[in-house]
């Protein structure tokens, strides 16, 4: 059964025009390889704010504040995405998505690589943990800019009903970039610790320079969706996007936010704390656990498009709310396989999660586009996913390190991690409600350049 409300994201292909044209996989390949080198670019700095951040750029300190301090700076980077979020979100709205989304990969390239040319604390002082968090902030403001420019780039240029299977492609961003940043942490692991933290950890960040090349190249032969063409040509973009989505749709807004809650925070439960914890408090070996999460990363990106085919029959709420339930079904026996440190085990119990849980995140882009208005979409999609960033994932690593500190057991992150589930679920469908309301009713009157 399909969605009961019609997609905004998706219209009627032009006469003539192939379904599966070549701007439309231009388009959806552009967002993929694009987000996919941010994704990488994020995901690096989380996997070495686990493993060396806190002795390299903290050392004045214990090491389970260390890595708290790590962690902090994490966060900053999600602080800065709602900026990022709104400022590329008006330009996106006022001009066209695609000098947006050449704008941030340039920032987001070139920041990552100043991370892996940084001199440590034992160089410079207090100065390197400053310069790392200001880096990390570059990065959340570019990463805020980006992910909804790609999704609108991939839907709105999609064929006639395929809008949310082309935004999925933007979420395949996520577990690609995870595992192109677990291969190279991989093979920087194989050194010995000296020269691993010496200079193989930086070896990641460098590398980021050539993706960028890589990925404008290909950006660059992209066009602009039609739906923003239209827009534009009608003469009804909006002078002030932020203000008009704040007036308008302040609870979309915040459905959109709840909604978006387990698709940013799940991914640092497991690449971010659950590595920490279980190198760090369980003393697995760093290696064994970089295997598990690719292993993971893998499975979650062959599984994302089916979860995505599934969900255009048994329809988008539908399947997003069973996946998160079936998680919280899963998640204390997930992380008692975790806690064991048998590998096989742990690759099993982050396994249920993700199988869960990326069911959702496959629809979540698709299903967030539609929620708003051709004319603030940019805007309104990237304000409820960045506050979401910053108000819950960016925390999440910081606030399981805090629980389990204080309980000294897993059981209260896991209670966590159970209600930030429930809470995402009861929001998906609210916001299903809400799109459909708004599919029905009139627009309100625009406020034009």
């Amino acid at each position: 059964m399909n969605s009961p409300y019609p997609a905004a994201t998706e219209r009627p292909a032009p006469p003539g025009r192939p379904r599966a044209s070549r701007q439309a996989r231009r388009a959806g390949i552009g967002s993929f390889v694009g987000t996919t080198i941010e994704w990488y670019d994020f995901f690096i700095y989380g996997t070495a704010s686990a493993l060396v951040f806190g002795k390299l750029f903290f050392p004045d300190v214990s090491p389970a504040a260390g890595v708290l301090a790590s962690f902090a700076t994490f966060w900053v980077g999600f602080l800065a995405r709602p900026l990022g979020g709104i400022v590329f979100g008006h330009f996106g709205d006022r001009m066209g998505r695609k000098g947006t989304l050449v704008t941030t990969l340039l920032m987001m390239g070139i920041a990552t690589f100043l991370v892996g040319v940084l001199p440590t604390h034992a160089q410079i002082g207090l100065a390197a943990p400053l310069l790392l968090a200001l880096l990390r902030a570059v990065q959340g403001i570019a990463v805020g800019g980006e992910w909804g420019g790609a999704v609108l780039m991939a839907s709105e240029s999609a064929p006639k009903g395929r809008g949310s299977l082309f935004a999925m492609l933007v979420q395949q961003g996520s577990p690609a970039g995870s595992i192109l940043g677990t291969l190279v942490f991989l093979a920087a692991g194989t050194l010995d610790d000296a020269a691993f933290l010496s200079w193989g950890w930086r070896v990641p960040f460098l590398l980021s320079g050539l993706l960028v090349v890589v990925g404008l190249l290909i950006r660059l032969k992209v066009e602009e969706p039609d739906d923003f063409e239209r827009v534009k040509d009608r003469g009804e973009v909006a002078k002030l996007p932020v203000v008009e989505v704040l007036r308008t749709a302040w609870r979309v807004v915040l459905l959109g936010l709840g909604a978006s809650i387990m698709g940013i925070s799940a991914a640092y439960f497991t690449n971010t704390f659950v590595l920490s914890w279980t190198t760090n408090d369980l003393h697995m070996a760093r290696q064994t656990m970089l295997y598990v999460l690719l292993g993971t990363s893998a499975l979650q990106f062959l599984w994302q498009p089916f979860a995505a085919l599934i969900s255009e029959r048994v329809g988008e709420m539908r399947f997003m709310v069973c996946s998160l339930l079936a998680n919280v079904v899963l998640a204390f026996p997930a992380f008692h396989l975790i806690s064991t440190t048998r590998p096989l085990l742990v690759f099993c119990g982050v396994a249920l999660t993700i199988v869960s849980g990326s069911g959702y995140y496959a629809v979540l882009a698709g299903f967030l586009a539609r929620a708003f208005p051709s004319r603030v979409r940019y805007t309104g999609i990237s304000l409820s996913y960045q506050l979401c960033s910053t108000l819950i994932g960016g925390t999440t690593p910081l606030a399981c390190q805090a629980l389990l500190t204080a309980g000294g057991s897993i059981w209260p992150v896991v209670g966590f991690y159970v209600l930030l589930l429930l809470v995402t679920a009861a929001c998906v469908a609210a916001l299903a409600r809400s799109t459909e309301r708004r599919a029905t009713a009139p627009e309100p009157v625009p406020t034009t350049a």
